[in-house]
């Protein structure tokens, strides 16, 4: 994954490109060469187009509440790299992600590794550090040549699959499939919450090739009674034996009661699965900042929720409509240029009162969009469109025009982080 640029990243690796530049060699190179610390822990691996931080966001809720030292890495962060590598929920402090980077620049350097090759490396030496029982893993781009696809894992889950990084990825959703399907294991069981039988073909062919035990969510059938309000989403899910037992995430929408049996499922397939006094309180517990978030700030209240495709605005504008939060609804919107924008933004923009359009700044400069290019997109779907480009006045202009209603924002990762971090909000600021 191309990382944007970010103060701590760049002092951890000031000399690393910031490029996709797929292949295991190197990593396996480097791991071999510092003592394999990935096979000190178990691991869980998750890919697929959207959803896949949350769930393992949910395996490392679940487990640390089990009792387990757990770890937990994920891409891209919001507001601070330190985000992406967690130990015990918490993030690593920067002086021992300085410290380990000190030791590790030389290696990576010697064998060319891309940023993102660094990060993970460095997230896998510091769980063997600090050691952790379990590791949580999020793919970070595709799957079969990512440089998260080095580790053994105990259990696969791919979310879904919808068009996303065509660019790197393929053009039709079978190709993409047949990426992410690469972080298949021999003998390992795969899980999946896919409903589109072409995508479905393509996982069931992996785990069939792998040898590996295929397990299919059906969230038609597996997930029920799903009942979405303010304080997150309380539905039933499928259990072994076909029973079914209640559940509640924090997380608001339909999509997350998905993803939180998606979750379930897999750890439950685990040899020594979680409790489910541990399953029922970690899910309740999952802290996954900037999805779906709902917070009231200065007086005012927001929804933070990413969206970095199609698929994800159209569940956006969904949970708006569920939540029925008070109106007016002002949208805040930023989308990379690189996105299907001219999609994704007539789907927010048809759920709010009025968008303003604006551009993250922490963005790469290359990849910001051009928001008044994207008026166009929005006007005629909301009473009423603005473009701010700096992401403090378009906040400032949000609350002037949602007066005592809602301000959603959303977009890029860069958008939601920029506006957190404008609001003094950032994510684990006190740990």
């Amino acid at each position: 994954m191309v990382d944007a640029p970010d103060a701590l990243l760049e002092e951890l690796f000031p000399d690393r490109p910031s490029v996709v530049d797929w292949g295991l060699d190197r990593m396996q190179a480097a791991l071999a060469e510092v003592g394999g610390p990935h096979r000190r822990y178990s691991s869980l691996h998750v890919g697929g187009t959207n959803g896949k931080g949350t769930v393992a966001a949910t395996w490392e809720s679940v487990l640390r509440l089990e009792g387990r030292r757990t770890g937990l890495y994920t891409s891209p962060h919001l507001c601070s790299f330190r985000e992406r590598i967690r130990v015990d929920g918490s993030p690593v402090g920067r002086h021992r992600l300085l410290e380990t980077a000190v030791r590790l620049r030389p290696l990576a350097r010697e064998l060319g590794m891309p940023i993102f090759e660094a990060a993970t490396l460095l997230a896998l030496v510091v769980f063997a550090q600090e050691g952790i029982d379990a590791a949580c893993i999020e793919v970070g781009l595709g799957g079969r040549l990512d440089a998260t696809n080095v580790i053994e894992p105990d259990v696969v889950a791919i979310t879904n699959v919808s068009l996303d990084h065509q660019d790197y990825l393929g053009v039709t959703v079978e190709e993409i499939a047949r990426e992410k399907a690469g972080i298949v294991k021999p003998g390992v069981p795969v899980v999946t919450a896919e409903t589109d039988d072409r995508v479905l073909a393509v996982l069931a062919d992996a785990a069939i090739d792998g040898g590996a035990p295929f397990v299919r969510v059906d969230p038609g059938r597996d997930v029920r009674d799903v009942r979405i309000g303010e304080h997150g989403t309380t539905f039933r899910c499928a259990g072994p034996g076909g029973s079914f037992r209640e559940l509640r995430t924090p997380l608001p929408g339909a999509h997350q009661a998905v993803n939180a049996t998606l979750a379930v499922v897999a750890l439950e397939i685990l040899s020594s699965p979680p409790s489910a006094k541990s399953i029922q309180a970690g899910v309740a517990a999952v802290d996954w900042p900037g999805r779906g978030q709902m917070v009231w700030l200065r007086g005012r209240r927001y929804i933070f929720d990413t969206a970095h495709n199609r698929a994800a605005t159209d569940a956006v504008a969904r949970t708006v409509d569920q939540l029925s939060p008070p109106r007016p609804l002002v949208a805040v919107v930023g989308i990379l240029a690189d996105k299907d924008w001219p999609r994704m933004v007539p789907a927010i923009a048809a759920a709010a009162d009025a968008v303003v359009l604006t551009s993250p700044h922490s963005a790469p400069p290359e990849r910001r969009w051009r928001p008044h290019e994207a008026r166009a997109a929005a006007e005629g779907r909301s009473s009423r469109v603005e473009v701010v480009e700096e992401i403090g006045g378009a906040l400032k202009r949000a609350a002037l025009l949602a007066g005592e209603g809602t301000i959603l924002v959303t977009g890029s990762c860069h958008t939601v982080g920029d506006a957190l971090r404008a609001l003094d909000a950032e994510p684990f600021a006190d740990r």
